[in-house]
């Protein structure tokens, strides 16, 4: 049986109107992710990477071409229904985690759901959310705040957070800029065990070593795709992390 694409760009275009020069971002790019996929989107600076990444998180139309995210043809949508399909289709997860300071872990994993545009009853949002806490490693952190929390397990809530309203796509930005090498392993990890429970994840990066965690690298320069393969030796999460313990442990010995 035929599984349809989460995401399905045709002949996408952008272009961008600045005073009397137009530049095009986005040049006829065709993308295809199907479910269960773990996608890499790279590129340097101009490529058109952010840009593709806005359209695709349907906070910004493309000038031409067609977008079905889940099957339904967002490029048709008003502001109102473009909301509701950005808080129940997809997850966001930021390199600024985007927490709220003076709320639990719990409450902040809660927060998507309260503008789901149908009502979710209290009892229900908070066993969504520490279900979604539980995932991500962290349900015995629900009642602590971000400051009490580390780098790392404030990156795990805002993954929770992305995840609670059980969306067809996570979406993440430059997910482990703000960690230290072993933090973004460990982040990568839990990428990692979500996607083998069928979640699929377009992630922006421009770190070669994170994207080796992923399965597919799309690689985009002057607004068009110029690479798009499998993920060869392939890096994982708790492998990475027993090699540089070992490393760290190999030092230690020898001081």
């Amino acid at each position: 049986m035929q599984t349809n694409p989460v995401i399905k760009l045709a002949d996408i275009h952008k272009v961008y109107h600045t005073g009397e020069v137009d530049v095009h971002a986005v040049r006829g790019i065709s993308l295809e992710v199907f479910p269960g996929e773990f996608a890499a989107l790279m590129g340097a600076s101009g490529s058109g990477k952010s840009t593709l990444m806005n359209m695709i998180g349907a906070l910004d139309r493309p000038t031409g071409g067609n977008y079905l995210l889940d099957g339904i043809d967002v490029s048709t949508l008003d502001r109102d229904a473009l909301a509701d399909v950005r808080n129940e289709k997809i997850g966001f997860v930021f390199q600024g985690f985007n927490l709220l300071s003076r709320t639990s872990a719990l409450e902040n994993v809660e927060m998507p759901m309260l503008y789901h545009r149908h009502r979710i009853q209290s009892h229900e949002q908070r066993e969504r959310a520490l279900h979604a806490l539980d995932l991500v490693g962290l349900g015995d952190r629900a009642d602590h705040h971000p400051n009490q929390l580390s780098g790392g397990q404030q990156q795990r809530v805002a993954i929770a957070r992305a995840l609670v309203n059980q969306p067809s796509l996570l979406l993440a930005d430059e997910p482990t800029g703000n960690l230290d090498s072993q933090t973004s392993i460990e982040i990568m990890g839990v990428f990692q065990k979500l996607n083998d429970q069928g979640i699929t994840i377009v992630m922006v990066t421009h770190e070669l070593d994170v994207a080796r965690f992923t399965k597919r690298r799309v690689i985009l320069r002057d607004g068009k795709i110029v690479t798009d393969e499998p993920v060869q030796n392939r890096s994982f999460g708790e492998k990475e992390l027993q090699q540089l313990r070992a490393a760290q442990q190999a030092v230690k010995l020898a001081s």
